[in-house]
């Protein structure tokens, strides 16, 4: 009856984990091994017989018969005279099966056993979950906020598992509530200790990637393939995307009817600008690509050194670098390339002066706020109203007009 009601208790385990019957017998058998080899030294002598069905148990010891005085081993042998007890009929050399009562073993060991079941449950657990998550690295998941502190959020998938969202794997403009749903990719899975860490990421380009592939039909056919991917998360991303089927608009499809399917995109990523551009070969037009929404007018190319000088008109200039700078950096990242943007015309100019050789009188991070919108001689600062230049930059009215009369100071002089 004791074998029954353990069986019955170790059983709670496989309902709780959701461990297969199987794999739940194989370590229940594992368990009583180990207990028997502790208590008598081996157990290969030792049949263990479990019935999931019945949730019951039978360990059986067999010994071999010998004579009376002449016992060895007193797990492998029984004296003729303790064999006759149990059947009368027994003769040495014959083997005897006795049934071993969990009790027998002691309230210790039984103790003991239970202890090892939920370590080797555990361990099971823990390396099953391993391997689920390991093979889906690179995947989207959702999972659902449990817990909020300040450098990670701590997310529970509808199994229970935990996965863990780190603050720099954030975009800057999340925000979670607990019980919110939080979509993002799974990036990697390490063991601590025995139990594995998951992670995961919103700001992978990866991420990017696999949202395109839920959203549009064509690249999760093979249809689009994306080739290459640059994103600074909740700000801006640059993808380019190619088509073996020249009937196809590989852009026109990602984008959709007045951005339809790219805007489900753009809101899970926190209002990311995105843009998409075809991928080529040629890498001048490549560049030229890159850098839109600005319009290039020629391209000059060091392949070996992967530079590039890039020929705009002026008002050209401020678009092909962006808002702090985001589109030409996203143009590198993307192509590969340290691009130079060159003003048409201002090698020409020569009374024309870098900003950079006012560094005596004009600190450097103004000339830097300068050239994030372009402008990097004093002409071409020189061209812009004070209106202008207060409304793009992050400069203040009275540091712009002390630039300016600087500037103008030189050209009278």
């Amino acid at each position: 009856m004791e074998n029954l009601a353990l069986i019955e208790s170790f059983s709670e385990f496989k309902d709780d984990k959701l461990i297969d019957r199987v794999t739940l017998m194989a370590i229940l058998e594992e368990v009583f091994r180990s207990a028997l080899k502790k208590k008598y030294g081996s157990d290969d002598n030792f049949d263990i017989i479990i019935n999931p069905d019945k949730g019951d148990m039978e360990i059986w010891r067999n010994r071999v018969v010998v004579e009376d005085g002449e016992v060895e081993d007193d797990n492998e042998q029984i004296s003729l005279s303790e064999a006759r007890k149990i059947e009368p009929d027994f003769e040495v050399g014959e083997e005897v099966s006795e049934e071993v009562k969990l009790i027998d073993l002691g309230r210790r060991a039984i103790l003991a056993l239970r202890q090892n079941l939920i370590s080797k449950i555990h361990e099971h657990d823990s390396t099953n979950l391993y391997k689920q998550f390991k093979d889906m690295v690179g995947e989207i998941y959702t999972a659902e906020v449990h817990h909020i502190r300040p450098k990670v959020v701590i997310l529970m998938d509808d199994e229970g598992n935990e996965i863990v969202l780190p603050k720099e794997k954030q975009i800057p403009s999340d925000f979670f509530r607990k019980g919110d749903n939080v979509k993002g990719i799974i990036e990697s899975v390490e063991l601590k200790g025995n139990k594995p860490q998951i992670i995961m990421s919103r700001t992978s380009e990866k991420f990017l990637e696999k949202l395109f592939e839920q959203e549009i039909p064509e690249i999760f056919d093979g249809l689009i393939t994306i080739r290459k991917v640059a994103r600074i998360p909740g700000e801006k991303a640059k993808v380019a995307v190619d088509s073996y089927d020249d009937r196809i608009d590989a852009v026109g499809a990602c984008v959709g009817m007045k951005g339809s399917r790219i805007h489900g995109i753009v809101r899970e990523l926190g209002n990311e600008n995105i843009d998409v551009i075809n991928y080529t070969n040629n890498t001048s037009l490549f560049v030229t690509r890159a850098l839109s929404p600005a319009k290039v007018s020629s391209v000059k190319l060091d392949e070996e050194n992967k530079k590039a000088e890039v020929f705009l008109k002026i008002d050209e200039v401020s678009k092909a670098i962006g808002r702090g700078g985001q589109n030409i950096k996203l143009a590198c990242l993307l192509t590969g390339f340290d691009i130079d943007v060159i003003r048409e015309g201002v090698a020409a100019e020569d009374d024309d002066v870098e900003l950079t050789e006012f560094i005596d009188e004009i600190d450097g991070w103004i000339i830097d706020e300068f050239a994030k919108i372009g402008l990097d001689t004093a002409k071409s600062v020189l061209a812009h109203s004070v209106e202008d230049l207060v409304k793009r930059t992050d400069l203040e009215e009275e540091t712009i007009l002390e630039v300016i009369k600087i500037l103008k100071e030189e050209f009278e002089n």
